[in-house]
């Protein structure tokens, strides 16, 4: 009786409804939000597309994969692609080179939006806080093939950079800066960092003009500094903001800028520029070795979503088990 009871006339339980049920409420609420829906329709439709279905892909990394083959006739290798990997040094060559970079600009590109978009909200002369912004965004729009041309100028033996250190007598003979593999590392981040710190700030302004200015008020009456104010009422108010940021900047760790990369290596700095995404796009695509390529993709997505939850885990730990996510 009991178990009767809980039962619906068609067969399925109580508390769930059928599949035909569930179907008409969904074409329900689609019409009545048509516009909206249809709006977001070419948005999933490009997720299928482009990250669902290349999935079935990933199948190549397990495969011995020619060009004259599909992906049902290439012959099964199992994981002799990823013990290639392993011990393959120019894969752990680009390893090192692309945690390094990327842990620089995690320490200095990380810290240096959320500096800068308080220093541009601290500021009361309104004009100048725009021609701040605007100078600071306006790198953000120019490709890297922009930047590296000028980059590649500036850091030439008659370029600018070479023309002032003469200048100020700190050199006496110029040097191309880019043929040094020692100074590589620098200028990829420096250079990444001048591109993006503009546009990191642009979160940060968004929370801190949400903030209750009574909050400063209150403050200021109770004689708390400038700084008082910032580290005990701006800071606290974007760390929610300033969580998801760190979480989505770790889970790319092991993502360098492909586009930077391809720009400014050279044939003579190629020991320290080359990272994970250009060694994966040389073996793919200049030496046609899709299922060596594919596996090394696939074993750094891995590890990135192991990042992605790990870096979550901690930071709802600081913030009192609340995720961000």
């Amino acid at each position: 009786m009991a178990k009767s009871a809980l039962a619906s006339p068609d067969g399925q339980s109580a508390g769930k409804p059928s599949l035909k049920r569930r179907a008409k409420n969904f074409a329900i609420d689609y019409f009545r939000q048509w516009e909206l829906q249809t709006m977001v329709l070419p948005g999933v439709i490009f997720m299928i597309v482009f990250c669902f279905i290349p999935i079935y892909g990933l199948t190549i990394a397990f495969k011995s994969y020619t060009v004259i083959d599909t992906l049902d006739s290439a012959p099964w290798v199992g994981l002799e692609n990823f013990r290639i990997i392993l011990s393959d040094r120019y894969f752990w060559d680009s390893v090192v080179n692309t945690l390094a970079i990327s842990f620089l600009k995690l320490a200095i590109g990380f810290v240096l939006p959320i500096v800068l978009a308080i220093m541009i909200y601290e500021v009361r002369f309104s004009r100048f806080k725009k021609f701040v912004q605007t100078i600071s965004y306006l790198p953000h729009f120019l490709s890297w093939i922009v930047l590296g041309g000028m980059l590649i100028t500036w850091f030439s033996t008659t370029g600018l950079l070479n023309q002032l250190l003469m200048g100020l007598g700190l050199i006496s003979q110029p040097q191309n800066i880019l043929l040094d593999p020692g100074k590589y590392w620098w200028i990829a981040v420096l250079s990444d960092i001048w591109k993006e710190v503009g546009w990191g700030t642009i979160l940060y302004l968004a929370i801190m003009a949400k903030i209750d200015p009574t909050y400063y008020e209150a403050a200021k009456i109770d004689g708390a500094s400038r700084m008082r104010q910032i580290w005990n009422i701006t800071l606290p108010n974007m760390k929610m903001i300033i969580s998801l940021n760190l979480i989505l900047t770790v889970s790319g760790l092991l993502g360098s800028n492909l586009d930077q990369t391809l720009v400014l290596m050279n044939s003579q700095n190629r020991q320290t520029a080359e990272v994970i995404n250009s060694y994966v796009y040389r073996m793919g695509l200049t030496q046609g070795d899709f299922s060596y390529a594919t596996a090394v993709g696939l074993g750094v997505s891995i590890v990135s979503v192991i990042l992605l939850v790990t870096a979550n885990k901690v930071t709802s730990k600081l913030n009192d088990n609340q995720s961000v996510l």
